[in-house]
């Protein structure tokens, strides 16, 4: 009987250290401190998804891009920045100019991610991406020709078009992609016939350009899927009729294909829990962590073997342009200047 007691005392024991193991790996996880312009509620599913995996807190600050890349940068060595999040290539393409991000080396990145979502130096990697998709009025029917960006300049579309401004950053990514692909006298050429074609000044989000495609103000718009998916989503008769009202074009399935802009993120050069961050950016490229970006968001993933929502494939099936996301920042600069002389608002 005393033997049996002290073998009941003994196992007592070491269940007791096993939990504090247990409670001491949790307490030491760490955190990992994000800087992020997506201001998506659905993300927050995310961050506590992964820190329920992992026990890694999740900290972050929301702001918009150019904001957090100056904040990283005057905080310097001193930051507790891990990960800047952003939207768009050429954010990215900012940052990484600014000296922000360090190189990742990970092999599960490598294995997720298709090379034109990642950096060729491991500076950053896509997380989820949008397709910029033509619009136009169904009932006045679908003008021709439209089957590529090139046809937004034809004179036949005179008055027709409607458009954000050029300092928008998809529309610089847009024509980023027209400077790598035709050159930049081509692609000055295709905005001065763009602009003469403008039914209205540019003018309101992507939101906006749908609502004035379906009211009629415009025949043509040029927008990103997931603002389409969220219309066709809402609970609100008057967004499902805004987005019944209009059809879509995917550009270029005879040329290069249709452009995507990407959500993406990269480890600052001076984070203090590096590996925490590397682990949770290799949690972004999980499926479950995909299915919640296009679920959650109505975004297409970066992952090619993880499939879009349904109101996002309701859209329908194209093929994707596959221009490096990196090509997009390199021709930013040029990109802005030719909407300046081509009188792009």
């Amino acid at each position: 009987m005393r033997t049996l007691s002290k073998i009941v005392a003994c196992w007592m024991a070491l269940l007791s250290l096993t939990a504090c193991d247990n409670r001491e790996s949790q307490d030491t996880a760490g955190e990992v401190n994000l800087y992020s312009s997506r201001h998506y509620d659905t993300d927050l599913a995310l961050y506590d998804d992964f820190t329920r995996d992992t026990g890694i807190q999740v900290n972050r600050i929301e702001a918009g891009a150019d904001e957090l890349i100056a904040r990283i940068q005057s905080e310097g060595e001193s930051s507790p920045a891990d990960l800047l999040i952003t939207v768009d290539a050429g954010r990215l393409w900012r940052a990484e100019q600014a000296g922000i991000f360090q190189a990742v080396d990970s092999a599960v990145l490598t294995e997720r991610l298709p090379d034109n979502m990642r950096h060729p130096e491991g500076l950053w990697i896509g997380l989820s991406k949008r397709a910029r998709v033509i619009v136009y009025n169904r009932e006045a029917g679908l003008p021709t020709p439209l089957a590529d960006y090139t046809d937004l300049a034809d004179p036949t579309h005179a008055g027709k078009v409607c458009i954000r401004s050029s300092s928008n950053i998809y529309n610089v990514s847009l024509m980023a992609s027209i400077v790598a692909h035709l050159g930049e006298a081509a692609a000055e050429s295709w905005a001065e016939g763009v602009v003469r074609n403008f039914a209205r000044t540019p003018q309101s989000n992507d939101t906006g350009q749908i609502r004035a495609v379906a009211s009629g103000e415009c025949q043509i718009a040029v927008v990103n899927t997931y603002y389409l998916a969220r219309l066709a989503a809402s609970d609100d008769p008057a967004d499902l009729a805004v987005a019944a009202a209009v059809g879509i074009v995917f550009p270029g399935q005879q040329g290069n294909g249709t452009h995507v802009n990407i959500s993406g993120a990269g480890v600052v050069s001076t984070s203090p829990n590096r590996d925490n961050a590397i682990r949770f950016l290799e949690y972004l490229t999980s499926d479950r962590a995909q299915s919640l970006f296009a679920d959650g968001n109505n975004e297409y993933p970066a992952v090619p073997s993880v499939g879009a929502s349904s109101k996002v494939a309701a859209l329908g099936e194209f093929k994707e342009d596959g221009l490096s996301a990196t090509e997009l920042g390199v021709h930013q600069s040029t990109a802005i200047m030719v909407f300046d002389r081509a009188g792009w608002q």
